[in-house]
């Protein structure tokens, strides 16, 4: 995999973390977007971990250029406008800067296996930053979770909750594994990549 931040400390950290887990390996550490894209066909990495605020090319518009790698998003607080983005692009995972060491391995490994990765306290983050609109996207929004199942839509009013697939089974009273196919279902029928775009959805049609 491939790290780019435009902070060489950043980098350096990022990588010992990574590469403490033992089934991580980092190929390249680059400072901004476009070495990043070079990088990735260079090293045909699997996975590229981008900051999303960097010069010459942002994380962003490098994660649209990037057709190989499953791309994780990094950022720090304070931007709704590049997180809506992110999360509507569908990457497949999203940290701030501020998780533990343990979250971010977990959000590689599961970019790596093919599963987005966005924690339920990244959730709660990433919603609360999202400032959500009414009109034209909430009657949109309603019509696309019309095809959802009462049952289905109460879970994904958990979900959008930021909890995790266990808490929402004992809100509603289901295994944490019945949870996750429920969850799973709702992302199909609603053509949503990650729990989050589910929730925004939500939000959307609520606000």
């Amino acid at each position: 995999m491939l790290i780019a931040d435009d902070e060489p400390l950043i980098t350096a950290g990022i990588r010992t973390v990574l590469e403490s887990a033992g089934d991580i390996e980092v190929v390249a550490g680059v400072t901004n977007g476009r070495e990043a894209v070079e990088a990735a066909r260079r090293h045909r990495v699997d996975v590229a971990l981008l900051d999303i605020s960097m010069p010459v090319l942002d994380g962003l518009a490098a994660a649209a250029e990037l057709r190989g790698p499953r791309v994780v998003l990094l950022t720090a607080f304070g931007d709704e406008e590049n997180v809506r983005r992110a999360v509507q692009q569908g990457v497949s995972g999203f940290v701030v800067k501020s998780c533990e060491p343990a979250e971010l391995i977990r959000a590689v490994r599961a970019a790596h296996a093919g599963q987005a990765y966005l924690s339920p306290a990244v959730t709660r983050h990433v919603l609360g930053m999202v400032s959500f609109g009414g009109g034209d996207r909430a009657r949109e929004a309603e019509r696309r979770l019309s095809v959802l199942t009462p049952r289905e839509r109460e879970v994904l009013t958990h979900v959008a909750e930021g909890l995790s697939n266990a808490e929402v089974g004992g809100r509603v009273h289901m295994s944490e594994a019945t949870v996750k196919t429920y969850v799973s279902r709702v992302l199909a029928k609603l053509g949503c990549a990650n729990r989050v775009q589910a929730a925004m959805l939500l939000r959307d049609a609520e606000d």
